[in-house]
């Protein structure tokens, strides 16, 4: 059905929602229900700024007015694991009736940027462009591209990312591109305790800016109700748990000779010891004690979308960069849909001790994820030809 201007052509979240809850596909919440009515209301924005800009030739995200009725807020929805922040996100992004709208994992879209900014600045070694800031270009294409986007699990680990988010994203606003975010951290606590944070903070007040804050205080985690774990998460470290790995890696190879790898990315070489059949074993400092970023792992994962990771450690806050690390890694695993196998010390839950930092509000994220993981569901929607 296209979008002609009537709005009641389309069924809307809520009612998205409640068939849903009547067929028993999930249980009616109250805080969820409500946040359907939010996403209503920033559908009918959109859709109604669309229509007011529509007789423009350039459409109104060209538009030169200034005024702030051209504003529209987006969302950041916060709160634990589990509480239903993605099924509603999710809902609302295929219920949006616009095209030039992009539903990203935030660790992939900024390597996306980071691959524009470094491209526009070879350009401009090369003499091709005097523009020699690459933010507003780089703003100007993402926007053309899409002027709603939608980021699940919105944190920031990585300093680089840090450091350029507060003028991206104020090109972005300027641009007229609205923004909606799950995170499970309220925005003031994001890259907490991070290197240089003070830099990070303008972003956090251009961010509440352009968004509603909305805390989704749902009654419980989803996730935990529906777990029926399998064996692919192993503890605790020691000589059973390591034959189990090894049958489930014999397994997996089932007869095909193993070979070393690399992965050149960036003018870097990341070597990969053990690979067979779209599969590829690590150790956990192989992946966590080297100074590897998203970029990485992300090149890891498009690469061999099963993955065998020996001997995590239980972690603390001496360790909080290995953390940093894990937590990145385990949210691209899990944006990738890859199949993990672990080994470790300590159940999800108990894997990260620390009770300071940024990395003990993150780790919960992780070890949800990490339970997740081991779910039959979870295992049944990977593609055949990665399991």
């Amino acid at each position: 059905m296209s979008f002609d201007g009537n709005l009641k052509a389309f069924p809307s979240l809520r009612e998205h929602y409640d068939a849903m809850v009547q067929a028993g596909d999930v249980d009616g919440d109250p805080a969820q229900r409500g946040l359907t009515d939010r996403y209503d209301r920033l559908i009918e924005e959109i859709c109604t700024r669309r229509l007011s800009r529509k007789s423009s030739a350039l459409g109104w995200l060209f538009g030169k007015r200034k005024d702030a009725t051209a504003i529209v807020k987006g969302l950041y929805v916060h709160g634990e694991v589990g509480r239903g922040k993605t099924m509603l996100m999710d809902m609302f992004f295929q219920l949006l009736p616009i095209e030039r709208k992009r539903r990203a994992h935030f660790n992939d879209f900024m390597a996306d940027v980071h691959e524009r900014i470094y491209a526009h600045r070879q350009a401009h070694k090369r003499g091709e462009t005097k523009q020699d800031d690459p933010i507003p270009p780089v703003a100007d294409a993402l926007s053309q591209q899409a002027w709603v986007l939608c980021f699940d699990e919105f944190t920031v680990t990585d300093i680089a990312d840090a450091m350029i988010l507060s003028r991206l994203f104020s090109a972005l606003f300027a641009r007229g591109v609205v923004l909606v975010a799950t995170s499970n951290v309220a925005p003031d606590n994001l890259y907490r305790d991070g290197l240089n944070r003070q830099l990070f903070l303008p972003f956090v007040q251009v961010l509440k800016q352009h968004v509603d804050v909305i805390n989704l205080d749902s009654r419980t985690d989803y996730r935990l109700e529906k777990l029926d774990r399998q064996p692919v998460y192993l503890t605790p470290l020691g000589l059973e748990t390591t034959k189990r790995m090894n049958v489930a890696w014999a397994n997996h190879k089932n007869g095909t000779p193993e070979k070393p790898d690399v992965i050149h990315i960036k003018g870097r070489e990341i070597e990969v010891r053990h690979t067979v059949a779209g599969a590829a074993r690590f150790t956990f400092d192989e992946l966590c004690a080297r100074p590897l970023a998203a970029s990485d792992y992300i090149a890891i994962v498009k690469r061999y979308p099963t993955l065998f990771i020996d001997d995590v450690p239980v972690l603390d806050y001496t360790r909080r960069n290995e953390a940093k690390r894990f937590i990145l890694l385990i949210d691209v695993l899990y944006d990738h849909h890859a199949q993990l196998f672990v080994s470790a010390d300590a159940p999800p839950e108990k894997l990260y001790q620390a009770r300071h930092g940024t990395e003990a509000f993150e780790f919960d994220r992780t070890a949800s994820r990490l339970f997740e993981m081991q779910s039959a569901e979870y295992l049944s929607r990977i593609p055949e030809d990665a399991a």
